[in-house]
């Protein structure tokens, strides 16, 4: 089973026990940190697309550590010009072990198959 999340601008690919590196959220090492915009979820038989997100699904997962990624070197350069400025950037991370994708309850489930299954009253109403 994998799922689809979408955080910090992006979307990642996940399943049970994945080490995700995202960039840098306000959560400290240890917590447990949970992502309710889920864009897809499948497991070996069913799939299910969001419009935008699936309702019900949730992902969780623990933070492992904070940290810097390697540095970066930006230089710029104009010619003829004795002008050349060099600048390092590290960007801040977070590291995180996916623990679980949370399904909703078979309760739920079957009460939002009723909500979507219009009564043949109603759609004879509608389509008048």
């Amino acid at each position: 089973m994998y799922a689809i999340i979408e955080t910090c601008g992006k979307q990642y690919k996940v399943t049970k026990g994945d080490v995700v590196f995202f960039e840098k959220l306000d959560t400290e090492e240890g917590k447990k940190v949970t992502f309710d915009k889920v864009v897809l979820v499948s497991d070996d038989k069913n799939v299910q697309v969001g419009n935008p997100y699936v309702k019900g699904i949730k992902v969780e997962g623990k933070v492992v550590s904070h940290g810097k990624g390697k540095k970066i070197l930006v230089f710029k350069y104009k010619a003829k010009k004795n002008y050349r400025r060099t600048q390092g950037h590290r960007q801040p991370y977070t590291k995180v072990e996916i623990t679980g994708i949370k399904l909703p309850t078979a309760k739920a489930e079957t009460t939002a198959e009723k909500e979507e299954k219009p009564d043949a009253k109603t759609a004879t109403k509608k389509a008048e």
